[in-house]
């Protein structure tokens, strides 16, 4: 009992992250990573498959056979079956009913193909490898982005809610003066309708915040309540796009395919063997005979023509230059869309430069505006714009701020970046 009141108490704890390397911690055991794993354990399965084919087969049999005319159970040399027709008293090797049972087995000593197909199970375990690590890095840098949206949104609620304390300060003093005749009353619609405003865009975006923490629950299971507190610790590196290393690892594996599907049409050697031991009623006396005999032998093939398997060359080929259009289409869209990247982070950082001092002076403008509101020298509209511009001014700053989390983000997953060596 003690143990359940302690569960009910701390689950709720485990499903609250405090810190952004905490939601990471639950994004590497949610069920999205959990399917990369998976198809990692896969290629591992398939590359033991690949290698399994150089181990001996080995069967075992068993079997009854009826025949219409009498047959025999083993090969009889001609001199032994003349001796068993002079003397009728030795049971003969025939009958129509045979039971079997024995074993087989089978080994290459050489298949060239089976080595390379070994290789390519291989490459194609390291693109499954690579292909978790991109995944990841995804995952990661969309509840980074995530999160800084969140954090975009709490701070245009504040500016919101600061913006309708300064309004709702103002509709007291406008009253008095409405109920004293000093200002109409129309100017008092306009604030209420200005605060109306307010409590519609506030609830966009408490809608807006559901979203996105929901975005974050699916990846890794945790309901946020507010955004996380992050902080820069480094910067992504400039290098190879580490976002294609699956496609590459996977042109490579289809260079590997093509030369295995060639070597299928060389020459291969493979040894075999069986035991097989029978007994049956011998058809020419009734008695009961037993016989055992076994093969070790060697096979070598030559495919002299083999149609099909020319289609299987073209197909692999079809495959890899396909696979490297691909990365070729990638490289000049990755290419284009870093450079972009990179270049609007320095925008980025002067515009919160410049949205900071603008954010100064339209507060400075707002005070001298509320005084000459109050002393009847400025209009109920005119005074309303003030207002409006340092709240969309904020809100400019705080989306400038979200936008340069999610570039950093993106350049991050572009070169295949460690964002837990990024952000904290």
């Amino acid at each position: 009992m003690k143990k359940l009141a302690l569960s009910i108490v701390v689950l709720p704890l485990l499903l609250q992250a405090q810190t952004i390397n905490e939601l990471f911690d639950a994004l590497k055991n949610h069920a999205q990573t959990k399917v990369d794993i998976m198809s990692v354990e896969k290629s591992k399965v398939r590359k033991k498959m690949a290698t399994s084919a150089l181990y001996p087969k080995v069967d075992l049999f068993a079997s009854y056979d009826n025949y219409s005319v009498p047959t025999g159970m083993v090969s009889v040399p001609p001199n032994e079956l003349f001796s068993m027709i002079k003397d009728q008293s030795v049971a003969q090797p025939f009958s129509r009913n045979i039971y079997r049972g024995g074993g087989s087995f089978s080994m290459p000593i050489f298949v060239k193909s089976i080595y390379t197909s070994a290789k390519k199970a291989e490459v194609m375990q390291q693109s499954a490898k690579a292909k978790k690590k991109i995944n990841l890095i995804k995952n990661e840098a969309v509840i980074v982005g995530a999160n800084a949206n969140l954090e975009y949104l709490q701070s245009l609620t504040k500016a919101l809610e600061l913006k309708e304390k300064s309004l709702l300060e103002t509709k007291k003093t406008l009253r008095i003066k409405v109920n004293n005749g000093r200002s109409p009353m129309s100017a008092l619609y306009k604030i209420n309708d200005s605060l109306n405003e307010i409590a519609i865009t506030k609830n966009n975006i408490k809608l807006q915040k559901q979203k996105i923490i929901s975005t974050i629950k699916s990846l890794t299971g945790v309901e946020l309540k507010s955004a996380l507190h992050v902080k820069q610790i480094g910067s992504f590196e400039v290098g190879k796009y580490g976002s294609l290393e699956p496609l590459e690892k996977k042109l490579q594996a289809d260079q590997i395919s093509i030369k295995a599907e060639k070597e299928k049409l060389y020459p291969s050697l493979v040894a075999h063997g069986s035991y097989v031991f029978s007994t049956a009623d011998a058809y020419n006396n009734g008695k009961n005979v037993n016989e055992h005999y076994g093969n070790v032998g060697v096979v070598l093939k030559v495919p002299l023509l083999e149609a099909t398997q020319y289609s299987s060359i073209a197909l692999a080929k079809i495959e890899s230059n396909k696979t490297r259009i691909e990365i070729e289409k990638l490289q000049d869209e990755l290419s284009a869309k870093a450079q972009m990247l990179q270049n609007s982070l320095e925008l980025l950082d002067n515009s919160i430069t410049l949205y900071k001092k603008s954010i100064q002076n339209k507060k400075k403008l707002l005070e001298i505006a509320k005084i000459n509101y109050n002393s009847g020298r400025l209009s109920t509209e005119e005074y309303l714009r003030y207002e409006d511009a340092v709240v969309a001014e904020e809100a400019n700053l705080y989306k400038a701020k979200a936008n340069k989390w999610q570039n950093l983000m993106e350049l991050a997953v572009i070169y295949g970046n460690n964002i837990e060596e990024i952000v904290q």
